[in-house]
């Protein structure tokens, strides 16, 4: 009986690892559009996927950041300026997708805008912060996805939507997590109801990799200024300590844990998108696939007292 299980498990996996290598056709016909091209990862999928030879349609949310990456890529890549968070900007970026892929529609969708910042301890945020983030990481996403599915439909094409591994997991205060978990909740309700008409939904949960987003200098200025802002009563219930630890946590994770190589999120985007089989997760980093998800399945006791080793106590806990 082992001998057989064995073997079949062997088989499964041999035809698994061919049908995942298993690509499409035709890439130069095909229309990529991407947001959040600035910096980071949309900034690298852009240029990787026009030297791959697809029609690359990139979205940045600044005009500097579309001349820059004109001038880094070929003529085919097209840039244009988008703000997720503006309906009058994303209506005004789809008649421009229309116009450029006219009949042949859009093959792939890459939702990549996002922003971290502020996160922090709960306690320290006004509900402003949150509908920030996720004006940008959650509502912005969906309501592009909304006005481009039937772009994405009439080509058959891919959508896919950079959440978090942190979306499996709330590491930290603010909307950053809450946001991420959003777009996986998402992603997984529209997979179900469009896999119909031949459109596949992939999901990115990249760990931490250095980028704009996870730049230190910006999360501690804004920490800062948020305990500045803290009443006396809640300062004191924190206490100086906590502050200062709550920074060295930071940058022990942004420094210890972030990985440099931006490059494997990119080369995840490009098999969702290139893949005549795409997964329908990838999980980028080294932190992602042994630290997060193993956390996220473990007890909740267990992963709060794994957490709770590595954040301070305030000084006045109970």
């Amino acid at each position: 009986m082992w001998l057989y299980l064995t073997a079949f498990i062997i088989l499964w996996a041999l035809v698994w690892f061919f049908r995942d290598r298993l690509t499409i056709s035709n890439v130069k016909d095909k229309y990529i559009f991407i947001t959040g091209c600035d910096t980071g990862f949309g900034n690298l999928h852009a240029r990787r996927l026009d030297k791959k030879g697809f029609r690359v349609l990139a979205a940045c949310l600044t005009q500097k950041g579309a001349d820059d990456l004109q001038r880094s890529s070929s003529s085919r890549l097209k840039t244009t300026i988008l703000d997720v968070s503006s309906s009058e900007s994303i209506k005004k970026a789809v008649t421009w997708v229309q116009a450029e892929v006219g009949e042949n529609g859009l093959w792939g969708l890459v939702n990549n805008a996002g922003r971290a910042i502020p996160i922090g301890p709960t306690e320290w945020m006004q509900i402003e912060d949150f509908e920030r983030v996720l004006a940008v990481n959650m509502t912005g996403l969906i309501e592009v996805t909304l006005n481009f599915l039937p772009v994405v439909k009439k080509a058959k094409g891919r959508i896919v939507n950079t959440a978090s591994v942190l979306g499996r997991i709330a590491a930290n205060g603010g909307a950053y997590c809450l946001s991420k978990a959003g777009v996986e909740s998402f992603s997984d309700s529209l997979r179900r109801d469009v896999h119909h008409f031949g459109i596949r939904i992939a999901i990115i949960e990249p760990g931490f990799f250095k980028t704009a987003v996870t730049s230190l200098e910006p999360i501690e200025r804004d920490l800062q200024q948020r305990w500045d802002k803290l009443d006396a009563e809640t300062r004191d219930s924190y206490g100086r300590k906590y502050f200062n630890s709550y920074l060295k946590v930071q940058r022990f994770c942004m420094n210890l844990l972030c990985s440099t190589d931006i490059s494997k999120v990119t080369d995840c985007v490009e098999h969702a998108l290139t893949a005549r089989y795409p997964r329908t997760r990838y999980s980028p980093g080294w932190d992602a696939k042994f630290l997060w998800i193993p956390m996220s399945y473990m007890p909740t006791i267990v992963s709060d007292t794994a957490l709770a080793l590595l954040l301070p106590k305030p000084t006045h806990s109970y």
